[in-house]
């Protein structure tokens, strides 16, 4: 039975539907190409003329064979196609024009809308479907939907290659830094990583032992395979060995079917073992067998279950060495996953990449958390300074943490000021808590430092003296013995809110 668009009616041009609520520019429309595909001649030019309207390109055709034709020959990004169509079904068409472009937006049209039709096709990776007989108007949202989701995802594309082009053979995206010490590191990273041999980074936490290995990986002959990591130090001794080695089933309760390990995962790529000496003894001999001889026996297994081809990247935060002498680490695994040695040093030893760090996390969380359009803010150079005292226990993952924090409470433009970088009350060696007022400019005049050590004493001393008193001014003075009217003039040079907790007398 013949099915035919209504066309629209004054109501409908009207309507908010029809006004283009998803708001696609004009240009955009028309780059938007639209395949439309149905037997019923009169239905499909109904069709077509209400899209060619609303400034859309159009193509139709009535056949499936030639539908199919077109999908493989070009490139649409929204077909429209009748589900039920003598010779070449819908879901054929469907199926052929996903696989011809994955970014294509599908939607089916179908008189007989089923439950289980519609999943069907849904299950085929339709992205809607349009019931018969519909409206111009429903056909219009429906479009107009899918053309913003056409527009996101070239926006979305556009993007992840100017991140390409951008940072193709660079390492500025992830190895920050120029001090010699990290540099090196760096270069002899560079240097192994077409090879497939074995490397063991050592390092604090937080140095950035993942970042290196994955730029290893990135810049090996494996790199079109997967990276796998593992932290040894995150699993229990036998679900670590269930998750590397995999398992047979029925090996252990709750086993209730074959599960291939990581080890077999990594198949062609490469496994990070990330705190490797956390990892028990028993465990250490069951890996050492698979790097010598390639060979997986999976958990509950008596036969050879996978011969893998894998290069292993080794990381622990503690001294390797010391490891093996305390009988932590096994001698012969060491040797075998140490060929090349990387020492990634300390924060607190790359002074000079503070302020490269810093700065490129300040732009970084800016722009994750705020408009593009805001001026990213700014440190001054006493933040700089204050940064490059600090211990940084927590190595670039605290500082990246701290710097974060300042982002997302800065305002836009703003110049860093050291009282506005978040403290945890570090000990430095000597015992003392550093603050940013005990940092002192060794070329700094006298009276000058004085003024600035004090007014960063009084603005602290304040914020936390105000806190304690929930907020009460009257309370705030008592405890600080002093009067309301010398607080309120403090709170006043600073720029500190005073605001009045309730009920509160004045």
């Amino acid at each position: 039975m013949a099915t035919r668009l209504p066309e629209p009616s004054s109501s409908d041009a009207d309507s908010p539907a029809t006004r283009d609520p998803l708001s696609i520019p004009a240009t955009v429309k028309a780059s938007i190409r639209i395949l439309l595909v149905d037997d019923e001649r009169t239905l499909r030019e109904s069709c077509a003329s209400v899209l060619q309207m609303d400034g859309f390109s159009v193509t139709l055709a009535g056949r499936g064979d030639e539908a199919l034709d077109l999908v493989k020959r070009r490139k649409f990004d929204i077909v429209l196609v009748d589900l039920y169509m003598s010779a070449v079904s819908g879901l054929e068409i469907l199926r052929a024009a996903l696989e011809a472009n994955r970014d294509t937006i599908v939607v089916v049209m179908t008189g007989n809308p089923s439950v289980t039709n519609s999943i069907e096709a849904l299950r085929a990776g339709a992205w809607d479907y349009l019931p018969k007989p519909f409206s111009a108007t429903h056909l219009q949202v429906l479009i107009g939907r899918a053309s913003h989701a056409v527009m996101v995802n070239r926006e979305a594309s556009t993007l992840r290659q100017q991140v390409l082009q951008q940072h193709s053979h660079s390492d500025t995206l992830t190895l920050i830094g120029i001090s010699p010490l990290f540099r090196k590191a760096v270069e002899l990273a560079r240097k192994v990583a077409p090879t497939d041999a074995s490397v063991f980074i050592s390092g604090e936490s937080g140095t950035g032992k993942e970042v290196i290995a994955q730029f290893i990986h990135q810049h090996s002959r494996r790199a079109k395979k997967a990276l796998v990591p593992i932290n040894c130090a995150a699993l229990p001794e036998p679900l670590l060995e269930s998750e590397m080695f995999g398992h047979r089933k029925g090996a252990f309760t709750g086993a209730d079917r074959d599960k291939p390990g990581l080890l077999e995962t990594a198949n062609g790529g490469t496994l990070f073992l990330d705190e490797l000496t956390e990892m028990g003894m028993p465990l250490q001999a069951k890996l050492l067998r698979v790097i010598q001889d390639g060979v997986v026996r999976r958990v509950g297994s008596e036969t050879q279950d996978a011969v893998v081809d894998v290069r292993f990247i080794s990381a622990t935060n503690r001294d390797p060495q010391q490891a093996v002498d305390s009988g932590v680490l096994r001698g012969d695994l060491f040797y075998r996953l140490r060929v090349v040695p990387i020492a990634l040093p300390p924060l607190r030893k790359r002074p000079e990449d503070i302020s490269l760090l810093a700065n490129h996390f300040l732009t970084y969380y800016w722009q994750r958390h705020r408009q593009i359009a805001d001026r990213t803010p700014r440190l001054s150079e006493e933040s700089v300074a204050f940064l490059r005292s600090r211990p940084w226990r927590g190595n670039v993952r605290e500082l990246q943490n701290v710097i974060e924090h300042v982002a997302v409470l800065a305002e836009p433009d703003q110049m860093i000021r050291p009282n506005d970088i978040p403290l945890y009350d570090d000990v430095n060696e000597g015992g003392a808590v550093e603050r940013p007022s005990a940092l002192v400019m060794a070329d700094e005049a006298y009276h000058q430092a004085k003024e600035r050590v004090v007014a960063q004493f009084e603005q602290d001393y304040l914020t936390r003296l105000v806190a304690r008193a929930g907020g009460n001014m009257s309370k705030a003075a008592r405890l600080a013995s002093v009067d309301r009217t010398t607080l309120y003039r403090l709170m006043d040079k600073h720029k500190l809110p005073r605001e009045e907790a309730a009920g509160e007398p004045e």
